[in-house]
């Protein structure tokens, strides 16, 4: 594990929009098998499955298409997202770095800019890519979009303020990474459910408001 460490730290050095490329890529690719994995298991107990036994096969190009989210938008929007998020509270908001102000700032600003975006971006993506119109499309970002945001936005931020108030600038990313192998499984899980009833719970408010 320490030479595994040692290498990332030096692809890091060198190479650091790659090397972030790349490791999103693949942990987007493994939390989607585990999303894959998750639904297939609760279909099961849920439908109540004669076969109890019942073999769990990957679909591989789903695991592609969301790999490829990970290398096309996770790992370079993502670099210099956290990039630029840094340098522009330092720098034009003058706030001193690990200060309380300094991470609610971070937090906040990666709360309501980035992560809703970042959802846009998976929901849409994910659709066109299997083939879907645009009106399925906007059927599927309006059912998932809303419940995703409220169960991220009660973790996500928690999982940030470790992030920027402890975690060096550098390896930041990498945290962000790490988080993102469960986030990826989360979304893709989300994505698969469909139109599962528990999402009505998010989204019935609107139907009351018509």
């Amino acid at each position: 594990m320490l030479r595994i460490w040692k290498w990332y730290q030096s692809c890091l050095s060198l190479h650091p929009v790659k090397t972030q490329v790349i490791s999103s890529g693949f942990l987007w690719g493994i939390g989607d098998v585990a999303a894959q994995y998750i639904t297939h298991s609760t279909a099961k107990k849920r439908l109540q499955y004669k076969d109890a036994e019942q073999e769990f096969k990957i679909n591989w190009k789903r695991v592609a298409i969301t790999s490829m989210f990970g290398f096309g938008f996770v790992g370079p929007v993502g670099h210099f997202w956290y990039e630029g998020l840094d340098r522009f509270i330092k720098l034009r908001l003058q706030l001193r770095p690990k200060s309380v102000k300094f991470v609610a700032t971070k937090v906040a600003m990666d709360g309501l800019i980035f992560g809703p975006f970042d959802l846009f971006v998976f929901f849409t993506y994910m659709g066109f890519s299997t083939g879907k119109s645009v009106a399925q499309v906007k059927e599927d970002v309006k059912r998932d979009f809303l419940p995703a945001l409220i169960l991220e936005g009660g973790v996500w931020p928690i999982v940030q303020v470790a992030n920027f108030r402890y975690v060096p600038v550098r390896y930041q990313l990498l945290y962000v990474n790490i988080f993102c192998l469960l986030d990826s499984a989360f979304l893709s899980w989300i994505e698969q459910q469909k139109d599962a009833p528990w999402k009505q719970r998010f989204t019935s408010f609107k139907s009351l408001k018509e």
